[in-house]
């Protein structure tokens, strides 16, 4: 066993300190949480996971329903029923408006973009939660089958947005080795 004595009052005034005020690390935490709020809501600009992977593309299903919510209808005589333009033409196929809306379709953002917007964080004094509360954020983060949730319309493959890069690792270790630091010099 090595015994090391201190009597440096200095040096044990800063280690009491340090012992009284480590127990409460919510001050770190909440810098912590937003440096992820801003880092997990960037993810849905660029697509990626915090691995840095792509999401997995839309599926044709959700891209068909995605042109549907936006595309008129069409009565039995062939003409246009209501004032929505057509990104779907009669017959089915395409328009110019229908490639460009299909093209600029990301995953995980639909028409209220409340996935990525909704985003938040809740700290107590030992830790730090972060997530969404919309109902589906479950689903997009780990991913489901149609033969485990049958109300699906098919199989929805994980697109985590939550979780830590690396970078994201490196900003948190030098969150709190800061915090820690200023505990002590104070």
């Amino acid at each position: 066993m090595i015994e090391i004595k201190i009597e440096d009052g200095l040096a044990i005034a800063a280690l009491n300190r340090l012992a009284a005020r480590a127990s409460n690390l919510s001050p770190a935490l909440h810098d912590v949480g937003e440096h992820l709020l801003v880092t997990t809501k960037r993810r849905f600009e660029t697509g990626t996971a915090p691995d840095g992977s792509r999401w997995a593309p839309n599926s044709q299903a959700t891209l068909l329903a995605h042109l549907g919510s936006r595309s008129g209808v069409w009565d039995h005589q062939g003409k246009r029923v209501g004032t929505r333009k057509g990104y779907l033409r009669q017959n089915g196929r395409l328009g110019a408006k229908g490639v460009t809306t299909i093209m600029g379709k990301k995953p995980l953002i639909g028409e209220s973009r409340a996935l990525g917007t909704t985003i938040n964080y809740r700290v107590s004094a030992d830790s730090l939660e972060i997530g969404s509360a919309m109902e589906y954020a479950a689903m997009q983060q780990f991913g489901g089958s149609k033969s485990k949730f049958p109300h699906l319309w098919g199989d929805i493959p994980a697109r985590p947005f939550l979780g830590l890069s690396d970078e994201d690792t490196a900003a948190v270790v030098s969150i709190v080795s800061n915090y820690l630091r200023s505990l002590i010099q104070t």
